[in-house]
């Protein structure tokens, strides 16, 4: 799976530009805060239909412009497909194969990505709403049967949590079995899928480690919960755990309990990676994590996704720079950085300079 063209307008510090891939290890560089990143977030974009770094797509437009676009050609063991975006202040508009989307669910698995930068150290250090975050794109992009029961699952919780503000307190108990049937159904699907996405990256995850520190450091992921069980017990598991908690959440305000609460727990050498790891290790963990995330899609899809690393090797030791790049062998890469690194010498590269928003021909 592989990106082979990217279109710019107005998005970010672009005016306009066309950038050509090649299918292996594709160098951006430039000095700081030249359009790198920008370029590698567009990519991702169409990807997933979410930014990386941005919380409202309008962050997205050039300043001073009405609207931003986006568009690509991409290929895969499938055959070829043509992802674009429109974006303006007030909405989206999204076409693959030229045929226009209601539902970001119909892009998804189009083209799969897997993004790396500086940032993604939050996925150790920072709360749980990150790896919740983590989970939720990876397998959005996996399984769109997940991404629908994750939409409505947070729909109908917003629902619940507004009832539970109703000073009503009859309203809220004769109602709340209406809504905690509907909101069972997609938290099982949610839970179980997490549970077993979770299984499949740990493994992964600790070989991955292992070969960044040369085995000189364990890392292990488990989820902080146990769902067990099929679908079914785990709908009832979760229906009666909310049904004992009603005065609690009456109380609160808000549901408690559920998947919106989950966390993975990670641990280096047995210690709690949020509390103890050094920043080295909680960088070689979130590295980890990503690279084994690389191998999930490509278990699952028959073929790499494409791989992002956005100002990645600056942050890390040479050995492990070293490792990193021979990783990327045989998957396309986009890498961004402000210079060609040593380790890159002697590897094949399609090399794009950036400066000011523009390919520097």
């Amino acid at each position: 799976m592989r990106i082979k063209n990217l279109l710019l307008k107005n998005f970010r510090n672009y005016a306009g530009e066309s950038f050509d891939f090649s299918e292996g290890l594709n160098i951006l560089t430039g000095r700081n805060a030249q359009g790198k990143t920008n370029c590698a977030e567009a990519v991702f974009y169409l990807c997933t239909g979410t930014s990386p770094r941005a919380r409202r797509d309008k962050q997205l437009i050039r300043y001073g412009c009405d609207c931003a676009e986006i568009s690509a050609d991409c290929e895969g063991r499938l055959g070829g497909v043509s992802l674009s975006a429109v974006i303006r202040e007030n909405g989206r508009e999204i076409r693959v194969n030229g045929n226009k989307i209601a539902r970001n669910a119909e892009l998804l698995g189009n083209l799969y990505a897997v993004f790396f930068s500086p940032h993604e150290l939050r996925l150790i250090q920072d709360g749980p709403d990150e790896r919740r975050r983590f989970m939720n794109i990876s397998l959005s992009q996996l399984s769109r049967p997940y991404y629908t029961a994750l939409a409505r699952y947070n729909r109908i919780l917003e629902q619940r949590n507004n009832l539970l503000k109703n000073r009503d307190l009859s309203v809220v108990y004769d109602t709340l079995p209406i809504w905690d049937e509907q909101l069972c159904a997609s938290a099982a699907v949610v839970a179980r899928r997490r549970a077993d996405y979770i299984a499949q990256l740990a493994p992964l995850a600790a070989r991955a480690h292992e070969y960044l520190t040369d085995g000189r450091e364990r890392l292990s992921l488990s989820p902080d919960k146990k769902y067990k069980g099929t679908e079914e017990e785990l709908r009832a598991r979760l229906y009666d755990e909310l049904a004992c908690n009603y005065d609690r959440d009456i109380r609160l305000g808000y549901t408690a309990s559920g998947p919106h609460r989950d966390d993975i727990d990670i641990e280096i050498d047995g210690e709690d990676a949020k509390t103890y790891a050094s920043q080295g290790q909680t960088r070689t963990a979130a590295l980890a994590i990503k690279l084994a995330e690389v191998e999930i899609f490509r278990e699952a899809s028959g073929e790499y996704p494409v791989l992002i690393l956005d100002d990645v090797l600056s942050e890390l030791d040479l050995s492990r720079r070293k490792k990193l790049v021979a990783r990327t062998e045989g998957l396309q890469t986009i890498l961004t950085c402000t210079h060609a690194e040593r380790v890159l010498a002697g590897r094949q590269t399609s090399r794009i300079r950036i400066e000011g928003g523009a390919i520097k021909r």
